[in-house]
């Protein structure tokens, strides 16, 4: 199935750029790449991270820079864009609202363009994928102001053909969706606030999982959120935190997943932001292991929010770190089998562009002093 190519958001005064920068111009919205169809390869490669508001600005350049460099057919942003509930510091050190402050209602009318124009731009042609975080739901921004904003990137070619195939009737976009690609099944979840799942999120994805089971070209299912499911090393700041029927229908969906991995014999893998660190081995908790298994699962907030204090529990993780910021790399083999490698990214991997645009000195405040966990 062809990949959608996820250019740049062309209102606002977006712009795109495939390198560096500087060579700025204004793009189209998310079109059909030619060449992006399910890879061949016996081994292809996408890219994963989440929470870029308070630095992403300055951070997301370089996250691009390395997700093109490692060759990653397409990159997921698991949610949290901008800060919303105050300005994000990126934005109040860019050069024009240095010499203007912006006022509050200045600010939220452009938070979300500014998002477009200054992170995922840097990523030029390369397809984007976007999942809804809790701070894209804090007033006075909207499900459905989302919906209309990043319309283009929920209604892509791809993603429309795939909601006609699994129901004709549909019409309405949504804030959960999924598409397929070399035999894996990618679906991006939405728990951004404390009421979902609901029903009608539960019921879509029953529907999906049980399709993925009964196709043997179905052969692993990639799972993405911005709060991580209940129950995991990381349940202080997660779908815990949801109301009653939220944790529940997220401990359900766990048990859904641990169904396709275990008696439908599928690869399952579970991605999720919100927490703003890295960890690798999220479920292995004693909750788990006694509710029916551990599921392969990771956090990677690390796209420029203000990095957060490991949780008590993070020694029983496989892999844990917090005041870095970067990308999961994953490593798709023939077999449905997926690799995932943390891939940081360092002050020194800033575009010359970024660089000159927010100043040295905001530069290495992003890498050295955004965090609550020094």
């Amino acid at each position: 199935m062809a990949l959608a190519a996820m250019c740049a958001f062309a209102a606002g005064g977006a712009w795109a750029q495939d390198g560096d920068a500087s060579a700025r111009g204004p793009v189209a919205a998310p079109q059909t790449r030619a060449a992006a169809e399910a890879p061949k390869a016996a081994e292809w490669k996408f890219a994963v991270s989440g929470d870029s508001r308070n630095c992403g600005d300055v951070v997301m350049p370089a996250i691009a820079g390395g997700v093109r460099k490692d060759g990653a057919s397409f990159y997921w942003h698991l949610g949290d864009f901008r800060k919303i509930i105050d300005s994000d510091e990126d934005i109040e050190h860019q050069p024009e609202h240095l010499k203007k402050p912006l006022g509050r209602s200045e600010y939220e009318a452009l938070a979300w363009n500014d998002f477009l124009e200054s992170q995922i731009a840097p990523f030029g042609s390369l397809p984007v994928y976007l999942a809804i975080g809790n701070h894209e739901t804090i007033p006075p921004k909207t499900r459905q102001e989302y919906l209309v904003q990043f319309g283009r990137w929920l209604d892509t070619p791809e993603l429309h053909a795939q909601r006609l195939r699994d129901d004709p009737q549909t019409v309405q976009v949504k804030t959960y969706y999924h598409w397929t690609n070399g035999g894996i099944d990618f679906i991006t979840l939405d728990n951004a606030t404390p009421d979902e799942f609901d029903a009608e999120q539960m019921k879509w994805l029953e529907t999906i999982l049980r399709a993925d089971e009964a196709n043997p070209a179905i052969r692993t299912i990639v799972v993405g959120m911005h709060e991580a499911l209940p129950e995991s090393i990381s349940k202080g700041h997660s779908m815990n935190q949801s109301s009653e029927i939220g944790s529940e229908a997220g401990r359900h969906v766990y048990a859904d997943l641990l169904q396709a991995q275990d008696a439908a014999h599928k690869r399952v893998y579970v991605l999720a932001s919100h927490s703003h660190y890295f960890m690798d081995g999220i479920f292995d908790t004693a909750y788990w292991r006694d509710h029916g298994g551990i599921l392969p699962g990771w956090i990677v907030g690390t796209a420029g929010a203000q990095r957060y204090s490991l949780p008590p529990d993070s020694k029983n993780a496989r892999e844990a770190e917090t005041n870095v910021y970067g990308f999961l790399l994953a490593t798709a083999k023939a077999d449905g089998e997926i690799e995932f490698t943390f891939r940081q990214v360092h002050e020194s991997d800033v575009p010359v562009s970024t660089l000159q645009r927010y100043g040295a000195p905001f530069v290495h405040w992003c890498f050295a002093e955004n965090s609550s966990a020094r």
